[in-house]
C-alpha cells in the first residue's frame, strides 16, 4: 500500500512537471517572438535618423519574411514619429512528456520610429493584435533603367580632327527610346559635347544618372560613384560630363 502511494505521488509530480514545462515553453516562445520584433526595430533603426513617410516605413517592414504589419499610425518619422504594429511568430521547445515537442506562438508588438527617439527607444511594446488581416501594400514604383550598353552602341564615334555635332548626339540618345521620365541635358564646350541622363528613384538618397562625353577621338559613357550621385553632391551634373570629376578617395 505504501509502495502504491509512492507511485501515485511520483506520477502526480511528473504531471506537475509536465504542465510547468509546457507553460515555460510558451513563455520562451513569446520571448523568442519579442526577440524577432526587436530585430526588426534594430534593422530599421536608420529611420530614426531622418524624416520618412509612414507608409514607406511600414511597407519596408512588411517586406521582411515572417513579419506582418497589422497597422501603423503617424504621418512621418518626424517628432513623435510612426508606430507600426507587427505580428511575428516565436518558437521554443516544450519539453516535459514529449521531448523535442515545439511550441509556436503568434504575438503582436508595437515598434516606434521617430527622429526624437533615443538609443534605448527600440524596445518592442507588447500589444493586442488588431482585428482583421495584415496590411497589404501596392508594389514599389519601378525606376526606369538607363541602359549604358545601348547608349554606348548608339553614340557617334568622331575621328581625331573631326567635329562633334550636338544634334547628332541628341539623335543617337533619342534612338535608344528612353523612358520619358528620364531627364536629359546636353551641353557643348569647345569641341566636346556632354550629356546627362538622370532620374530620382522613389524616396532614394541617390540619383540614378549616366554621363556622356563625345569628343574627337573619344566617346565615353559612365555612371558616377554612389557617393557622387548622392542628393546634394555634384556628380550628376552635365558640366562633369565635359570635365569629369576625379573618383572619390
Amino acid at each position: 500500500m505504501v509502495r502504491m502511494r509512492v507511485i501515485v505521488i511520483l506520477l502526480m509530480g511528473l504531471l506537475a512537471t509536465g504542465c510547468g514545462s509546457a507553460g515555460s515553453g510558451e513563455a520562451r516562445a513569446v520571448e523568442d517572438a519579442r526577440d524577432n520584433a526587436r530585430e526588426v526595430a534594430q534593422r530599421f533603426y536608420i529611420y530614426n535618423a531622418r524624416v520618412y513617410p509612414a507608409e514607406f516605413v511600414a511597407h519596408n517592414v512588411a517586406d521582411l519574411n515572417g513579419v506582418e504589419v497589422m497597422s501603423f499610425t503617424g504621418r512621418t518619422t518626424a517628432g513623435e514619429g510612426v508606430r507600426v504594429v507587427v505580428r511575428v511568430s516565436g518558437v521554443a521547445l516544450k519539453g516535459g512528456w514529449v521531448p523535442g515537442e515545439q511550441v509556436t506562438v503568434m504575438r503582436c508588438f508595437e515598434l516606434r520610429f521617430a527622429t526624437s527617439a533615443d538609443v534605448g527607444d527600440g524596445e518592442p511594446r507588447d500589444v493586442t493584435c488588431p482585428p482583421g488581416g495584415p496590411r497589404t501594400f501596392e508594389p514599389w514604383p519601378k525606376t526606369p533603367e538607363i541602359p549604358v550598353d545601348r547608349l554606348e552602341e548608339a553614340l557617334p564615334r568622331v575621328p581625331v580632327g573631326g567635329r562633334v555635332d550636338v544634334a547628332e548626339v541628341r539623335k543617337a540618345v533619342g534612338s535608344v527610346r528612353l523612358d520619358p521620365a528620364i531627364h536629359r541635358e546636353f551641353k557643348v564646350k569647345g569641341d566636346v559635347v556632354g550629356g546627362l541622363l538622370w532620374i530620382k528613384p522613389y524616396l532614394a538618397d541617390a540619383l540614378d544618372c549616366v554621363l556622356i562625353r563625345v569628343a574627337p577621338g573619344s566617346t565615353s559613357v559612365w555612371v558616377p560613384s554612389r557617393a557622387q550621385r548622392m542628393i546634394g553632391e555634384a556628380g550628376c551634373d552635365v558640366d562633369h560630363a565635359i570635365d569629369p570629376m576625379p573618383p572619390p578617395h
